[in-house]
């Protein structure tokens, strides 16, 4: 049995448990792996003499209850005990008991007095240990062996002396090294120190603070934070008390509030009367007198965010402009329905349909652009309100809430893992507190390359995010920034820089090397092990047959190769043999691994450049964020719903592991271009009105396009036009990547108040107050809200909401209570004026809760394949199911319920992603957008069955989301009418008259002028504009009409519809940065937009040699058809120069049949349908 050690000053107490209610036996007892609880750092190590039992796959078993772990105590295997013999239904346990003000610690002896050897820090077992577990099956935790020196990795984390030629253990007195600065030294090394050289820290060179044992103790419960409640405190019918949560961990239920205040002598933060001027007490050694106490409440009056309005010099004509065209198009029509075309009928009436619907889809495209905004954060206010001293946070602690990342991927072929990694390492060094940051990888392909390339990624990462945070570098993604152009010395001033650059860009190549040789390192050791174990299996077949026991020979099955990991044991997840049960793509079990594991709560610094350590890193916080892998259960029979299924799966899983209130998604290939842009997306949910805002969507930028954006992928118009319209309204809408949410939102929760919109055009209003502690009139909101659980009201009508959780989000209690710990986190603070329900400041300056086994064996249960069935979740809790553009549905299901969200459009981009420049594959992303908008027409999320919570032009905003793939009939009708006009000689009216023509320059030039105006207030250029209109018109004729017909198919026949991942382009740098652009790949899309070029290419063709042979020629007509079909092929051109390739690589011949190929087909077409009133002999051969 592996035991674990913790260092601690308390004397250990052996407890026995006894299991009530079991059956007896080894079976019947409760086995669980019970880690360290409580907020004190610690340092844990394996025993030596069971190290051969710490490799063994150990069986983790879920009990009822998740056992209390607050009040700061914790619990282990007791190594004293392992020998004596025992009744199976009873276990040991060695129970730590922090210091408390009443109970002091013993100290400890040095290391020489002790009989045993001082423990070696090695690896957490936490962070080395996959856990898997599923369906049917044993949550089981496999200890994987460390291949690296664990002296090594001990050292970089500053476990060790950092005194030069010393490598003894730290000594940490109280958990902690004996100088705020953090550096840790050895007992010995200490005490030399404070004797000679005047007591002065090597680290900072500051005296060492030199007070007795009781007093330590108490300076550090006074510095420790005010915690919150734990989730193993929170029951099933048990209410969070806001009384409790202030009290410290360590403090008993009748502790002496006031005895304690005076005995810290003035220092327990502000309150008391005097606030000294330097050191902490009032008049002993250091006292240098008295002075005003600080304004701590002055910087609660800044506002961390602003919101900037267009100017009205451009949004006032702009909106002038909008209702000229309107009265224009009317008009226009007006005129068209009166004048119709008595030659041609069935030709009038279908171009009179279309205009109808052109002006109708341009007014619900126009109509939510009226109130365009832009908004602009400050930093500054943020780290001055939330990581500076302040009354209940005297030293200056971060106070921001946590915030967990999500990163999804599914298939290592089409999604590099390169690619994957680098966006890892953006994450992991981004600029916000680290213990405060936790980042989740979901792999929902179970893929051992994945897998193993998270695990080289998080070993790079201790050697980049130390370099990017001494010399603030930008962008945090290797590839982006080893690969930029531009100089890197700009604004460099540290002498090293280039130095320790060099040396890094040396590890990244070989990082790079390591990942792209994964593939064959894998399969090649596979295959040796499965090598051996099929001539193992052979050779014990033939040892039977050889000993003459013919009955208990085993018979000769095939053998299946497996996929292996580098310790020699089976992968959990996926093998290359796609056809074994229990390891195939859709039929796996959950898999967690903690690649880095939580951080502790003070900064930890590095070392010098020297022993391997390429960085110098003496000033630098070495600390890494918590990384986890996580790949939820398969099973054959169950709906994974793709990508919404796989972030529920981590929705719940960092509820568990980490519960941060906010949670940022992104994309594999979507990387973080701006460390600063987590601050800046939480100034907007920190700010006054802040806790309405349900996500923050922040607009895609992408990299690896070519110069001409020919199929318009930066899609400008619609992020920085669109996006910013909406902003004005209820919110952006939510487009699937970089998005910071807010949990509560995410849980189905209604927001604390709400407004609802009566009468025409929602002018009448109601304001709601959905989360008042008193309420008790059901009337103020819908029978569908869900009402978080109380926190100070144990007595309200919502204990009926708070039974029903169970119900809604799984059998899970600690999910469960881990929700109203959520909600209480991202709270405003309530200093803030006009809040009524916040949260003390200071209050999240302390330490997470450790991670150990229990907390990952019930994340392992809550990502089972049936831990959905007979929930809320997919209906109306985390990401929606049903759609292939769940971004969208989530989005509106909260807009619906009366949230807002903000669009976050920051000087330096926030994140940069991919995006794909070949036309069939871009072609293949507008059809499932467009396929997911047709759904949404057809289901219950369509705007027209909105709630009175959302305001009337956001309704329209999300109405023309679902119905402009509808806009691809009208638009294949009218582009083929041009080439009608030409064939048949007649036009959509009887004549060119003037008053089409003034009608049609109206119309054209007020949409000249919008578009002038459009670009003058949300910075795009007019190319951008250009290729928008222009692949408007592409996907219009390919994509959309195909998204209509799937769409129809799914409603009327119920045809399901499936979609491939868009692939990822892996950077080479020895590959064409635009090889893809010119790569052709025929699909079914490019049926449609090939016809209508030929079409009214030859129409073209025939209209002119019709006219020109013609008697009475009808210049009119020809130019009226003309110039559409030209309009027709210059949107078009894009497409038809992606069909040509490579410039060059098409054959000079290919033109000229084209060419003939036209003219011949003109020339058939006037002689089987000749012009009127032409000579019956104009096409005969006369010879002389």
């Amino acid at each position: 049995m592996a035991t674990r050690r913790a260092s601690s000053p308390a004397s250990p107490v052996t407890i026995t448990i006894s299991s009530s209610g079991g059956k007896g036996g080894a079976d019947g007892s409760l086995r669980r792996s019970i880690g360290l609880t409580s907020p004190v750092p610690r340092h844990s190590s394996n025993n030596p003499d069971s190290s051969a039992a710490a490799t063994a796959s150990s069986a983790v078993r879920r009990s009822g209850h998740r056992l209390s772990s607050g009040g700061g105590r914790y619990s282990s295997m007791g190594a004293k005990d392992e020998s004596q013999e025992l009744p199976s239904e009873f276990l040991s346990y060695t129970v730590h008991i922090p210091p408390t003000p009443d109970r002091q610690a013993a100290e400890v002896p040095p290391p020489d007095e002790t009989d045993e050897p001082a423990p070696q820090p090695q690896r957490s077992y936490i962070s080395g240990t996959i856990f898997t577990g599923g369906f049917n099956c044993v949550t089981r935790g496999h200890v994987i062996e460390c291949s690296g020196d664990g002296a090594a990795v001990a050292k970089s984390t500053g476990m060790f002396c950092k005194m030069k030629g010393c490598d003894g253990s730290a000594f940490l007195g109280g958990s902690k090294p004996p100088c705020e600065c953090g550096f840790t030294i050895c007992k010995d090394c200490y005490l030399e120190c404070a004797e000679s050289d005047g007591g002065k820290c090597p680290g900072c060179k500051e005296p060492y603070t030199t007070v007795s044992d009781e007093e330590d103790s108490l300076s550090e419960d006074e510095d420790r934070a005010l915690p919150l409640t734990s989730m193993a405190e929170f029951k099933a019918g048990k209410r969070l008390s806001i009384v409790k949560s202030m009290k410290a961990p360590n403090q008993p239920g009748d502790f002496d509030h006031n005895r304690w205040l005076f005995e810290t002598k003035g220092t327990y933060g502000y309150g008391n009367a005097v606030w000294p001027r330097d050191g902490n007490d009032g008049g002993g050694v250091g006292f240098k007198g008295f002075e005003e106490p600080p304004d701590f409440e002055g910087k609660c009056m800044r506002p961390l965010t602003r919101k900037k309005a267009v100017s009205q010099a451009i949004l006032s004509p702009y909106r002038l402009l909008i209702l000229i065209r309107l009265a224009a198009l009317g008009l226009f029509l007006a005129w068209r329905i009166r004048h119709p075309n008595h030659d041609a009928m069935w030709l009038w009436g279908m171009s009179v349909a279309c205009e109808v619907w052109f002006a109708f889809s341009w007014l619900l495209d126009q109509l939510p652009k009226l109130c365009p905004v832009n908004r602009a954060t400050d930093l500054s206010v943020l780290k001055e309100r939330f990581e500076s001293p302040s009354i209940r946070n005297p030293k200056g602690r971060s106070d921001l809430p946590g915030v967990d990342v999500f990163v999804s991927t599914a298939d290592p072929e089409k999604e590099p893992p390169l690619v994957t990694a680098n966006t890892i390492l953006s994450i992991l060094a981004v600029d916000y507190p680290v213990e405060k940051l936790a980042c989740y990888l979901s792999d929902d392909g179970g893929s051992l390359l994945t897998f193993e390339a998270l695990a080289e990624t998080a070993s790079f990462a201790r050697i980049w995010v130390p370099f990017c945070r001494k010399h603030n570098i930008e962008p945090r993604n290797p590839e982006a920034y080893f690969g930029q152009k531009r100089d890197f010395l700009k604004n460099k001033v540290r002498s090293d820089f280039v130095r320790e650059r060099r040396k890094v860009k040396r590890e990244y190549d070989e990082f790079k090397v390591r990942i792209n040789s994964l593939p064959e390192s894998i399969r090649r050791r596979s295959d040796a092990y499965n090598a051996h174990e099929e001539l193992r299996a052979k050779k014990k077949q033939a040892a039977f047959a050889k000993d003459g026991n013919s009955d208990n020979v085993p018979e000769a099955t095939e053998f299946v190769k497996a996929t292996w990991m580098s310790d020699g044991s089976h992968w959990p997840g996926t093998w290359f043999s796609s056809a074994t049960a229990d390891h195939s793509r859709g039929d796996h079990a959950g898999i967690i691994q903690v690649m880095l594991a939580p951080p502790n709560s003070e900064p930890v610094m590095g070392t010098m450049a020297q022993d391997g350590n390429l960085v110098d890193t003496a000033d630098v916080d070495i600390r890494l964020p918590m990384l986890v892998y996580v790949s939820r259960e398969k099973r054959p029979g169950y709906d994974h719903n793709k990508k919404a299924g796989a972030m529920n799966a981590l929705v719940r899983t960092s509820a568990i592991m980490s519960n941060g209130p906010f949670i940022l998604n992104l994309d594999c290939d979507h990387y973080v271009y701006n460390s600063s842009a987590t601050r800046e997306g939480m100034c907007f949910m920190l700010d006054r009105g802040g806790d309405r805002i349900c996500y923050v969507q922040f607009p895609q930028r992408f990299e690896g396009i070519d110069p001409s954006d020919r199929y318009a992928n930066h899609n400008l118009v619609f992020f920085d036009v669109t996006m910013r319209a909406m902003d004005g309204l209820q919110g952006p809408m939510y487009v699937g990547t970089g998005c910071i949410f807010r949990r509560t939102a995410l849980y189905g929760f209604s927001p604390p108040r709400a407004t609802e919109h009566h009468g025409w055009f929602g002018r009448k209003k109601t304001k709601l107050f959905l989360r008042k502690p008193t309420m008790g009139k059901k009337h103020d909101r819908e029978e569908k809200d869900i009402i978080l659980p109380p926190i100070e009201d144990d007595n309200s009508e919502e204990g009926v909401e708070s039974l029903l959780l169970p119900k809604r989000f799984g059998s899970s209690a600690t999910l469960v209570a881990s929700i109203p710990i959520a909600e209480y986190q991202g709270r405003l603070l309530q200093d803030m004026p006009g809040i009524r329900q916040g949260r003390p400041a200071g209050s999240l300056a302390v330490p997470r809760e450790p991670l150990d086994a229990a907390t990952v064996a019930e994340a392992i249960s809550v990502i089972s394949c049936f831990y959905e069935d007979k929930t809320e979740w997919g209906q109306r809790v985390g990401w929606i199911y049903g759609s292939v553009t769940e971004d969208v549905v989530t989005g509106y299901r909260m807009h619906n319920r009366g949230w807002r969200s903000v669009y976050c459009v920051t000087k330096r981009d926030a994140f940069r992603g991919t995006a794909p420049i070949n036309l069939t594959d871009r072609l293949h992303q507008v059809l499932r957008w467009a396929t997911g908008s047709v759904e949404i027409f057809f289901s219950q999320n369509n705007a027209l069955f909105a709630s009175r919570r959302m305001k009337f032009l956001q309704r329209v905003a999300y109405f023309n989301v679902g119905i402009y793939p509808f806009t691809s009939i009208f638009l294949m009708v009218y582009c083929i009418l041009p080439a009608i006009s030409l064939f048949t000689g007649q036009f959509i009216v009887q004549s060119l008259s003037i008053t089409f023509l003034i009608f049609l320059l109206a119309i054209t030039i007020t949409l000249c002028l919008l578009a002038l105006l459009e670009i003058k207030w949300s910075g795009i250029t007019l190319h951008e504009w250009w290729r928008n209109e222009q692949f408007w018109l592409i996907g219009g004729t390919s994509a959309h009409i195909a998204a209509v017909l799937q769409g129809l198919l799914k409603v009327i026949a119920g045809v399901d519809i499936s979609f491939t991942l868009t692939s990822k382009p892996a950077t080479d740098d020895n590959d064409d940065a635009f090889a893809e652009l010119y790569l052709v790949k025929w699909s079914f899309l490019m049926v449609t937009p090939i016809t209508i070029m030929m079409i009214n290419m030859i129409a073209i063709a025939v209209g002119i040699a019709r006219t020109m042979y013609s008697e009475f020629p009808q210049w009119s007509k020809l130019v009226g058809g003309v110039f559409f079909s030209f309009w027709v092929l210059c949107h078009l051109y894009p497409f038809a120069k992606g069909l040509m390739g490579r410039r060059g690589k098409v054959p000079t011949i290919v033109f000229v049949w084209s060419g003939l190929f036209s003219i011949i087909i003109s020339l058939l077409w006037v002689y089987i349908s000749p012009p009127a009133g032409a000579r019956k002999d104009y096409m005969s051969i006369q010879f002389p």
